[in-house]
């Protein structure tokens, strides 16, 4: 695929195309070995070899991230009053945006790409892909409680939630519960919890699909996808 200089860099840098313009214009890349000052000019993303102050700039289409996300942070691209998911990247491409959401006080797995098909399959309802939580719940959660979300619940929606498998990993004053849903409603998991009486003290989310959440990865820490992982999503 052919594509203007200006964007090739812009899209595999955090600079703004306007100063992408300008290192251009200052002679500062090259286009196989040649210097190129026009931004405007076409290049191969297979096939030319382009440099910016010396250092090659390999262009890769589509880039998958797995983030912990903390708490505290949005799951957007950009936000006027708050502090996202890409502002805790380092110099992370302008086309990249998290696919799917989660609540600024939950934690957990956060995927995050700009191939707006790759995020389309995981998150559609249709596609059927599992989203597991790990939550602590005020009060015991019961085996009731389990045949409830199984049978799917009347949230305030049009419609009622799909069916929710809800294991019991401790019932108490603070109960401990995984819940696997398919479906990704605004506040889903602590609105069906509200919808029986119970309050949700924490959330994070620590599988999709079949990919489950580096534990490695500290809140905050991020890294691309490999191979393996990306097929079990696909």
């Amino acid at each position: 695929m052919k594509i203007r200089l200006d964007k090739y860099l812009a899209d595999m840098t955090a600079a703004a195309r306007s100063e992408v313009k300008k290192q251009i214009a200052k002679g500062l890349v090259k286009v196989d070995g040649q210097t190129v000052r026009r931004p405007e000019a076409k290049v191969d993303t297979k096939e030319s070899i382009v440099c910016l102050e010396g250092t090659q700039i390999s262009y890769t289409s589509f880039v998958y991230y797995m983030m912990n996300k903390p708490s505290g942070v949005v799951s957007a691209t950009q936000d006027k009053s708050e502090k996202t998911v890409l502002s805790l990247m380092e110099a992370p491409r302008k086309d990249l945006f998290p696919a799917g959401r989660l609540d600024k006080d939950t934690e957990g797995l956060l995927l995050l790409t700009n191939d707006g098909g790759f995020a389309h399959r995981i998150l559609s309802p249709k596609k059927h892909v599992d989203k597991i939580y790990y939550a602590k719940i005020e009060g015991p959660v019961t085996e009731a409680d389990v045949d409830v979300f199984a049978e799917g619940m009347d949230i305030g929606e049009k419609r009622r939630t799909l069916p929710g498998k809800l294991k019991i990993l401790f019932s108490g004053e603070i109960s401990e519960i995984e819940l696997t849903i398919q479906e990704g409603k605004f506040h889903q998991v602590k609105r069906m919890f509200q919808a029986i009486g119970k309050r949700v003290l924490y959330l994070k989310r620590i599988q999709m699909g079949n990919l489950r959440l580096d534990e490695t990865l500290k809140p905050g820490e991020y890294r691309e996808l490999t191979e393996e992982e990306k097929e079990k999503l696909c």
